[in-house]
C-alpha cells in the first residue's frame, strides 16, 4: 500500500533493543489491520523485518514492550499516529538521484519518445514522489527538452505519494541550498528563484504538475502515461505485492511507454510485461501485447462563422469579470473594495454600494474565513495564497464548501496594485466525495479501489485549472477502474468454474470411498474368528463383531484403546512381547496358543495368528501395524468332565470359539 520514496535507517533490534531478530506475531498482525481499519492506511504487503523493526523503533521512543500494549496506546495518544507513520514512509529523495541514469534520459530516452508522440499531449507520473524533487526534475528535463512554450501547452505530470505530509511539502516548491546541489549547471539560475534563505520553483514549472494522494495498491492507477517513474519504492514489498504493483503500473503505461525505476530494483519475473532498454540504469518499456487503436481526432473543422461587430476591449474585460461564475472581488492597495462581479454579489449580498468600503469592516473579511491576515500576507509576499475546504454555514440546513484564492495583482517593478478574492464553490465536488466513499463501505472490496478517485488537483492556475484537471483526473481512474472490475469479473467466473469440477471429483472420490469403507466392513464381518487390528503402538485401530462377542467390549470401546489395557480375558504377558515385535516390524507373522477366559467367563483354547501390515500410507516410517486373529475352542470345566466321561467331548456353542 505504498506510494512513498523509502530509505532503511533503522537498526535491526527487537523491541526494546533486546537485540532479537524482528519476527512478526498474531500481535503484530492485528496491530497492522487496526492502522488499516482506523486510519486507511496498509502495510500488510510490507516486508516484514523491516516494517516489525519501524513499529518496534517507535515502541522504544513511547517506552512500550508489546503490540498489544502499543494498539492500546494509539487508542489513547492519537498524536501516535503521526510519528509512528512518519517512521514507517521515511521519505528520501532528491533531484537528479544517479545523475548518469537521468543522463541517458535527457540524452536519448526523452528525444527518442518525443519523435514517437509527435505533437501529442505528453502524459508523465511520478509515483511514490515524497517531497517532489522527483517530479520538478522531470518537468525541468522535459522543459530543456521542448523549450518553455510547448512544454506549457504539451506536458502534464501527475506525482502521486501516499504521505500527505509529504504532498504538502512538495506542493510549497520550495526547497534549501543543500537540497538542490544535484542540480545540473545552470538549472537553479533558470528555474528557481531566491525567496529568502530558499529557492522557489519557477511558477511556470509548477504550475506543470498536479499533486495528489494514491496508494498504489489500493487506488487505480492513472491511465494512457508515456513515462512513469516510480524509483526505490517496490524494494520494500514482498514478491506478491510487488507483482501487484507492477501489474497496475503496466496498467497505466500506454504500449512502449517507459518505466523508470530506482537502482535497487529489477523486473526479473515480468519479462512478458515489460522488455529492458537499459538494464543498468533500470530503464524498461511496456511491450505492445494489443494492435494499435485509432484514436479520435481532437479537432472539429467547423464551417466559417460570420465575424461579430467590433467592441471596445474594456467594455468586453468588464462584461467577462461581471458575468464570470466564480464569485471574485477585487481590493485595491488599501484594502478598499474596487470590483466586485455578480456571482460574489449574489453569493455574500454585496451590491454597488460596497464599492469604495474598507474590506475589514464587512462580515465576509472574516466569515466564512478569516481572510485578513491572508490579504497581509500576499501583499508582502506577492506570492498566491490558497484556502481550501472552507465550510460555511449560509443556514441552519444549508452547508457550502469554498475553495478560497487570494492574488496578488502587481504594477511595474513588481509595485502592488491590490488584491483579488476568487471563492470556487466545491460543494458539488465534496458532496461527489462522500458519495464516492459511502459507496466504497457498501461494496466492501470488490469496490475499495473507488475510495481515492476523487483526487485532489493543486494548481495555482487563476484560470480555473485546477477544477477542470481535477474532473478530468476522476474521470479517468473510474474509467481504468471499471475495466479492472471487469478482468476481475472473468477470473471470477474462471475460478467458479474450477470449484465446480472441483466438487464433482471430491464427491467421486468420496462414493469411492464410502464403497470400500462398506466392503472392508463386510469383509470383517464375515470371518469366523475375532479381527483386531493395532497401530505400532499396540492402539486398537480396528474391532470386528466376532471380537466382541468373543471379550464382551463393544467396537467404540475398544478403538482407540490400548490393546494390553482393555479389561478382557485375554493374557497379556503371554501376548506383549510378540504383538510388540510383529506390530513395530521386527517379525512378519506369529502364530500360538494360549488359555483366555471369554466374556462368559468361560476357559477358551485360544489359537492366536499375528500379521504384520507394512503399508506407508498407515504410518510415517512405513510400518503400519499388525492384524490379530483369535480362533479356538471353549474347554469344558471340571463338572463337564465328571459328567461327560473322557471318551465324549461335549458339543460346542455356536458361533466362533468364544461366543
Amino acid at each position: 500500500m505504498t506510494g512513498t520514496q523509502h530509505s532503511e535507517p533503522l537498526g535491526g533490534t527487537s523491541a526494546a533493543g533486546t537485540g532479537v531478530a524482528a519476527v512478526s506475531t498474531p500481535a503484530f498482525e492485528r496491530l497492522l489491520d487496526y492502522l488499516k481499519e482506523v486510519r486507511g492506511f496498509d502495510f500488510t504487503g510490507y516486508k516484514r523485518a523491516s516494517l516489525v523493526r519501524r513499529v518496534q523503533h517507535r515502541m522504544d521512543r513511547a517506552g512500550v514492550a508489546e503490540f498489544e500494549e502499543y494498539h492500546g496506546y494509539l487508542q489513547v495518544h492519537p498524536e501516535e499516529f503521526t510519528q509512528l507513520f512518519n517512521t514507517i514512509l521515511i521519505n528520501v529523495t532528491g533531484f537528479f538521484r544517479d545523475s548518469d541514469a537521468w543522463d541517458l534520459l535527457a540524452g536519448e530516452l526523452v528525444p527518442a519518445l518525443l519523435d514517437q508522440l509527435g505533437d501529442e499531449p505528453i502524459r508523465l507520473w511520478s509515483a511514490a514522489c515524497a517531497s517532489g524533487q522527483e517530479a520538478y526534475s522531470l518537468a525541468m528535463v522535459f522543459a530543456e527538452a521542448l523549450g518553455p512554450e510547448k512544454f506549457r501547452s504539451r506536458v502534464k505530470i501527475y506525482a502521486t505519494d501516499i504521505d500527505e505530509e509529504a504532498l504538502n511539502f512538495a506542493r510549497l516548491a520550495s526547497y534549501t541550498e543543500r537540497e538542490l546541489a544535484g542540480l545540473p549547471d545552470g538549472y537553479r539560475e533558470r528555474y528557481f528563484q531566491p525567496a529568502g534563505t530558499r529557492f522557489q520553483l519557477d511558477p511556470d514549472l509548477r504550475r506543470s504538475v498536479i499533486f495528489g494522494r494514491n496508494d498504489l495498491l489500493q487506488d487505480a492507477p492513472i491511465s494512457r502515461i508515456d513515462l512513469l517513474a516510480c524509483r526505490n519504492a517496490l524494494m520494500y514489498f514482498n514478491a506478491e505485492t510487488q507483482a501487484r504493483i507492477v501489474s497496475r503500473l503496466s496498467f497505466a503505461l500506454k504500449p512502449q511507454g517507459v518505466l523508470f525505476l530506482g537502482k535497487a530494483e529489477m523486473l526479473l519475473n515480468h519479462s512478458a510485461a515489460f522488455e529492458p532498454i537499459d538494464l543498468k540504469r533500470r530503464f524498461f518499456r511496456r511491450r505492445s501485447t494489443a494492435p494499435a487503436v485509432l484514436t479520435a481526432v481532437d479537432g472539429f473543422r467547423g464551417a466559417a462563422t460570420a465575424t461579430a461587430p467590433p467592441v471596445e476591449r474594456a467594455q468586453l474585460q468588464s462584461e467577462a469579470f461581471l458575468n464570470s461564475p466564480v464569485a471574485q472581488i477585487v481590493l485595491d492597495h488599501d484594502g478598499r473594495i474596487q470590483l466586485i462581479n455578480h456571482a460574489a454579489g449574489a453569493t455574500f449580498g454585496l451590491s454597488a454600494r460596497d464599492t469604495g468600503r474598507n474590506f475589514s469592516e464587512l462580515e465576509i473579511s472574516y466569515r466564512p474565513a478569516e481572510l485578513r491576515s491572508y490579504i497581509d500576507e500576499v501583499g508582502a509576499s506577492r506570492q498566491p495564497a490558497w484556502l481550501r475546504g472552507i465550510e460555511w454555514h449560509r443556514s441552519s440546513t444549508e452547508v457550502t464548501f469554498l475553495d478560497i484564492q487570494v492574488l496578488p495583482l502587481t504594477g511595474g517593478f513588481n509595485r502592488l496594485l491590490g488584491v483579488s478574492l476568487m471563492f470556487n464553490d466545491v460543494s458539488r465536488f465534496r458532496r461527489l466525495n462522500d458519495e464516492l466513499e459511502t459507496s466504497n463501505r457498501q461494496l466492501e472490496t470488490a469496490y475499495e479501489e473507488l475510495q481515492s478517485t476523487n483526487e485532489e488537483l493543486e494548481t495555482t492556475n487563476e484560470e480555473l485549472q485546477s477544477t477542470v484537471e481535477e474532473l478530468e483526473t476522476t474521470n479517468e481512474e473510474l474509467q481504468s477502474t471499471n475495466e479492472e472490475l471487469e478482468t476481475t469479473n472473468e477470473e471470477l467466473q474462471s475460478t467458479n468454474d474450477e470449484l465446480h469440477l472441483t466438487n464433482q471429483e471430491l464427491q467421486n472420490r468420496t462414493a469411492e470411498v464410502s464403497a470400500l469403507n462398506r466392503f472392508l466392513e463386510s469383509i470383517l464381518s464375515s470371518l469366523s474368528a475375532a479381527a483386531i487390528v493395532v497401530s505400532p503402538e499396540l492402539t486398537v485401530r480396528t474391532w470386528n463383531r466376532q471380537a466382541y462377542e468373543l471379550w464382551g467390549v463393544r467396537e467404540d470401546e475398544a478403538v482407540g484403546q490400548h490393546l494390553l489395557n482393555l479389561d478382557i480375558g485375554l493374557p497379556t504377558g503371554e501376548l506383549r512381547a510378540v504383538v510388540r515385535e510383529v506390530a513395530g516390524g521386527d517379525r512378519e507373522h506369529a502364530e500360538l496358543s494360549l488359555q483366555a477366559v471369554n466374556r462368559r467367563g468361560r476357559p477358551v483354547e485360544l489359537r492366536v495368528t499375528v500379521t504384520t501390515l507394512a503399508d506407508a500410507s498407515l504410518d510415517r516410517d512405513g510400518s503400519g501395524g499388525a492384524l490379530l486373529l483369535m480362533d479356538g475352542a471353549i474347554l469344558p470345566t471340571g463338572s463337564e468332565l465328571a459328567g461327560s466321561g473322557p471318551a465324549e467331548p461335549g458339543p460346542t456353542e455356536p458361533g466362533p470359539a468364544g461366543s
